[in-house]
């Protein structure tokens, strides 16, 4: 997890300071963790893949949304900016919030360095607990590697690794197929 930036700062005062900051934070259980700078790799990544969801998603039931829009993990306690968010159905929002959500489908994180064993981690164990969700995407900008976890009707997590641009990820709760080729153009590797 990244450093945090303060002792403790209440969940009022996480959201007044969100409303006005210059850069976003993430929150948990008191702590506030600035987020780190993208490079390009990732946000041509992150661009890619809400474009490629968006496309496919046009006149259906789901929506993409990239790095501003905040998910409400668990209520007072845990509040992270994934790279991209995927709802099918109605966005619900976080009580008297317009910038956080509840109910994501899909989460897909784009890896740094300095974000990587979190994402992996600690980050992916809290997500398991949002009741929607049901993919959850890691992409690695310095190389071709995808790792797709998928929840099954037994909610066992498993896990499907991509090393190939030539293949496809099949995200059958969203009803899209993203082309690995597509999710790296422009990206320098």
């Amino acid at each position: 997890m990244l450093k945090a930036t303060e002792k403790y700062i209440s969940i009022e005062a996480y959201f007044e300071r969100e409303d006005t900051a210059e850069y976003r934070c993430e929150y948990y259980r008191g702590d506030i963790f600035a987020m780190a700078g993208g490079t390009p790799n990732h946000n041509r990544i992150t661009v890619n893949v809400v474009s490629l969801f968006n496309a496919r998603f046009r006149g259906g039931p789901c929506e993409a949304f990239s790095t501003d829009l905040r998910v409400q993990v668990e209520k007072n306690i845990h509040y992270t900016y994934p790279d991209v968010v995927v709802v099918c159905g109605e966005v619900k929002l976080a009580d008297g919030r317009s910038d956080t959500i509840t109910n994501p489908t899909v989460i897909v994180e784009v890896l740094s360095e300095s974000t990587r064993d979190y994402d992996r981690g600690s980050k992916f164990t809290a997500y398991r607990g949002i009741e929607t969700l049901t993919d959850y995407i890691l992409i690695d900008q310095d190389t071709v590697h995808i790792e797709y976890f998928s929840k099954k009707p037994d909610s066992i997590w498993r896990l499907r690794e991509y090393f190939s641009p030539r293949e496809f990820v099949e995200i059958n709760s969203a009803g899209a197929v993203l082309p690995i080729e597509a999710i790296y153009e422009r990206v320098i590797i």
